[in-house]
Protein backbone atom coordinates (compact mmCIF):
# COMPACT_ATOMS: atom_id res chain seq x y z
CA UNK A 1 0.00 0.00 0.00
CA UNK A 2 1.45 3.34 -1.08
CA UNK A 3 0.97 5.98 1.63
CA UNK A 4 1.65 9.70 1.51
CA UNK A 5 1.55 12.24 4.33
CA UNK A 6 0.16 15.72 3.70
CA UNK A 7 1.30 17.80 6.70
CA UNK A 8 0.23 21.29 7.61
CA UNK A 9 -1.36 23.50 10.20
CA UNK A 10 -4.60 23.80 8.15
CA UNK A 11 -5.65 26.88 10.15
CA UNK A 12 -8.10 26.78 8.45
CA UNK A 13 -8.35 24.23 5.65
CA UNK A 14 -8.80 25.98 2.30
CA UNK A 15 -10.09 24.81 -1.06
CA UNK A 16 -6.45 24.84 -2.19
CA UNK A 17 -5.58 22.31 0.52
CA UNK A 18 -8.59 20.23 -0.45
CA UNK A 19 -7.49 20.30 -4.09
CA UNK A 20 -4.05 18.92 -3.13
CA UNK A 21 -5.71 16.25 -0.96
CA UNK A 22 -7.95 15.18 -3.85
CA UNK A 23 -5.00 15.00 -6.28
CA UNK A 24 -2.92 12.98 -3.81
CA UNK A 25 -5.85 10.61 -3.21
CA UNK A 26 -5.84 9.71 -6.90
CA UNK A 27 -2.11 8.88 -6.83
CA UNK A 28 -1.79 7.02 -3.53
CA UNK A 29 -3.65 4.17 -1.86
CA UNK A 30 -3.69 6.02 1.46
CA UNK A 31 -3.37 9.73 2.22
CA UNK A 32 -2.88 10.91 5.79
CA UNK A 33 -3.64 14.58 6.32
CA UNK A 34 -1.43 15.28 9.31
CA UNK A 35 -2.58 18.34 11.23
CA UNK A 36 0.50 19.73 12.92
CA UNK A 37 1.13 21.29 16.27
CA UNK A 38 3.33 24.32 15.68
CA UNK A 39 4.62 26.03 18.81
CA UNK A 40 5.85 28.96 16.70
CA UNK A 41 2.31 29.88 15.64
CA UNK A 42 -0.75 30.84 17.62
CA UNK A 43 -3.56 29.17 15.70
CA UNK A 44 -7.08 30.50 15.36
CA UNK A 45 -8.49 26.98 15.84
CA UNK A 46 -7.33 24.34 18.28
CA UNK A 47 -5.61 21.21 17.03
CA UNK A 48 -8.80 19.18 17.58
CA UNK A 49 -10.93 21.78 15.77
CA UNK A 50 -8.57 21.90 12.78
CA UNK A 51 -8.53 18.09 12.57
CA UNK A 52 -12.34 17.99 12.74
CA UNK A 53 -12.65 20.61 9.96
CA UNK A 54 -10.31 18.56 7.74
CA UNK A 55 -12.11 15.32 8.58
CA UNK A 56 -15.50 16.80 7.63
CA UNK A 57 -14.18 18.20 4.33
CA UNK A 58 -12.68 14.84 3.40
CA UNK A 59 -15.94 13.05 4.26
CA UNK A 60 -18.05 15.49 2.23
CA UNK A 61 -15.67 15.07 -0.72
CA UNK A 62 -16.11 11.29 -0.47
CA UNK A 63 -12.40 10.54 -0.23
CA UNK A 64 -12.48 7.06 1.30
CA UNK A 65 -8.70 6.59 1.15
CA UNK A 66 -7.95 9.79 3.10
CA UNK A 67 -7.65 9.92 6.86
CA UNK A 68 -6.92 12.74 9.25
CA UNK A 69 -4.46 12.58 12.11
CA UNK A 70 -2.61 14.95 14.42
CA UNK A 71 1.11 15.04 14.99
CA UNK A 72 3.90 16.91 16.64
CA UNK A 73 7.65 16.52 16.43
CA UNK A 74 9.77 15.71 13.42
CA UNK A 75 7.81 15.04 10.29
CA UNK A 76 10.20 12.35 9.04
CA UNK A 77 9.65 10.40 12.26
CA UNK A 78 5.91 10.63 11.77
CA UNK A 79 6.26 9.47 8.16
CA UNK A 80 8.17 6.38 9.30
CA UNK A 81 5.64 5.73 12.09
CA UNK A 82 2.82 5.80 9.51
CA UNK A 83 4.80 3.50 7.17
CA UNK A 84 4.50 6.13 4.45
CA UNK A 85 6.71 6.45 1.40
CA UNK A 86 6.43 10.16 0.81
CA UNK A 87 5.42 13.63 1.91
CA UNK A 88 3.25 15.76 -0.36
CA UNK A 89 3.41 19.55 -0.24
CA UNK A 90 1.48 22.13 -2.20
CA UNK A 91 3.31 24.82 -4.15
CA UNK A 92 1.25 27.89 -4.95
CA UNK A 93 3.90 30.20 -6.33
CA UNK A 94 7.62 30.52 -6.86
CA UNK A 95 7.83 32.20 -3.44
CA UNK A 96 6.77 28.89 -1.81
CA UNK A 97 9.43 26.91 -3.63
CA UNK A 98 12.52 28.17 -1.79
CA UNK A 99 11.11 27.41 1.67
CA UNK A 100 9.60 24.06 0.65
CA UNK A 101 12.78 23.04 -1.18
CA UNK A 102 14.83 23.77 1.95
CA UNK A 103 12.44 21.68 4.08
CA UNK A 104 12.52 18.81 1.58
CA UNK A 105 16.32 18.78 1.56
CA UNK A 106 16.48 18.82 5.36
CA UNK A 107 13.94 15.98 5.58
CA UNK A 108 16.02 14.01 3.07
CA UNK A 109 19.13 14.65 5.17
CA UNK A 110 17.29 13.38 8.27
CA UNK A 111 15.94 10.30 6.46
CA UNK A 112 17.02 9.45 2.91
CA UNK A 113 14.15 7.00 2.41
CA UNK A 114 11.46 9.70 2.71
CA UNK A 115 10.64 11.42 -0.59
CA UNK A 116 8.91 14.79 -0.95
CA UNK A 117 6.52 15.44 -3.82
CA UNK A 118 5.29 18.88 -4.79
CA UNK A 119 1.81 19.37 -6.22
CA UNK A 120 0.50 22.59 -7.65
CA UNK A 121 -3.14 23.37 -6.87
CA UNK A 122 -5.52 24.50 -9.57
CA UNK A 123 -4.58 27.94 -10.82
CA UNK A 124 -7.72 29.38 -9.24
CA UNK A 125 -6.21 28.54 -5.83
CA UNK A 126 -2.62 29.60 -6.53
CA UNK A 127 -3.00 32.82 -4.50
CA UNK A 128 -4.85 31.22 -1.61
CA UNK A 129 -3.43 30.80 1.89
CA UNK A 130 -4.90 30.15 5.32
CA UNK A 131 -3.40 33.43 6.51
CA UNK A 132 -5.22 35.41 3.81
CA UNK A 133 -8.48 33.57 4.48
CA UNK A 134 -8.23 34.33 8.21
CA UNK A 135 -7.56 38.00 7.49
CA UNK A 136 -10.45 38.35 5.03
CA UNK A 137 -12.80 36.61 7.48
CA UNK A 138 -11.52 38.69 10.40
CA UNK A 139 -12.34 41.86 8.46
CA UNK A 140 -15.84 40.62 7.64
CA UNK A 141 -15.18 39.61 4.04
CA UNK A 142 -16.84 36.73 2.22
CA UNK A 143 -14.57 33.66 2.15
CA UNK A 144 -17.13 31.26 0.66
CA UNK A 145 -15.12 30.95 -2.59
CA UNK A 146 -12.00 29.96 -0.68
CA UNK A 147 -13.10 27.38 1.91
CA UNK A 148 -15.67 24.61 2.26
CA UNK A 149 -19.03 25.79 3.70
CA UNK A 150 -18.47 24.25 7.15
CA UNK A 151 -15.10 26.02 7.42
CA UNK A 152 -16.71 29.34 6.49
CA UNK A 153 -19.29 28.79 9.22
CA UNK A 154 -16.59 27.92 11.77
CA UNK A 155 -14.69 31.09 10.87
CA UNK A 156 -17.86 33.15 11.25
CA UNK A 157 -18.58 31.68 14.67
CA UNK A 158 -14.99 32.05 15.89
CA UNK A 159 -14.42 35.57 14.65
CA UNK A 160 -17.80 37.25 14.88
CA UNK A 161 -19.83 35.64 17.62
CA UNK A 162 -20.60 37.98 20.45
CA UNK A 163 -19.63 36.52 23.82
CA UNK A 164 -22.56 35.94 26.14
CA UNK A 165 -22.18 37.68 29.52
Amino acid sequence: MRTVIYPGSFDPLTNGHLDVIQRASRMFDRVVVAVATNAAKEPLFTLDERAALVREAVAVAGLANVETDRFEGLLVNYVVQQKAQAIVRGLRAVSDFEFEFQLALMNRKLNESVETLFLMPKDTYSFLSSRLVREIARLGGDVSEFVPPHVREALQVRLHSKPVH
